[in-house]
């Protein structure tokens, strides 16, 4: 009853949906064991995870505060209550440093892949119209 379990990103070398299902079973299996009682901070990209606590009552989210201004954000370092409405996954990218033309062709594909359009082949439709082009000139791709 006096112990600390925190787990960070549990599932996240699988396939997506293993990965949800692992997490998924795990955190189910923590809140339900009788003999277990540690209290468990669950750190996951998960948004799918944030459904628990609509069925386990001990279950609570919450979520990193951001403040964005246009295409920027700033973590303001403050958890609030309540599950993330948002992802910025392409907003930390950019702030790692990945060159714009890469920033601007993930939001495409994200654009595409919201609004669910896939080919045949279960590829990104925009992918197949629209492929990756590297610049010939270049010998080594400096993403940093």
């Amino acid at each position: 009853p006096k112990s600390l379990i925190v787990l960070d990103e549990i599932g996240r070398g699988t396939s997506t949906f293993d990965g949800i299902s692992i997490a998924w079973s795990v955190a189910e299996y923590l809140c339900k064991n009788k003999q277990m009682q540690a209290k468990t901070l669950f750190a996951t990209h998960y948004h799918e995870l944030t459904d628990l606590a609509l069925t386990l009552p001990n279950v609570k989210n919450f979520s990193v505060l951001v403040k964005e201004k246009g295409q920027s954000i700033t973590f303001l370092r403050k958890i609030v209550p309540g599950a993330a409405d948002k992802s910025y996954g392409i907003q930390v990218a950019r702030l790692a440093g990945l060159p714009d033309e890469v920033i601007e062709r993930a939001n495409d594909i994200l654009n595409n892949l919201e609004e669910g359009e896939f080919g045949d082949t279960g590829q990104p439709k925009i992918a197949k119209k629209r492929p990756h082009r590297l610049k010939a000139n270049i010998s080594q791709l400096d993403l940093f």
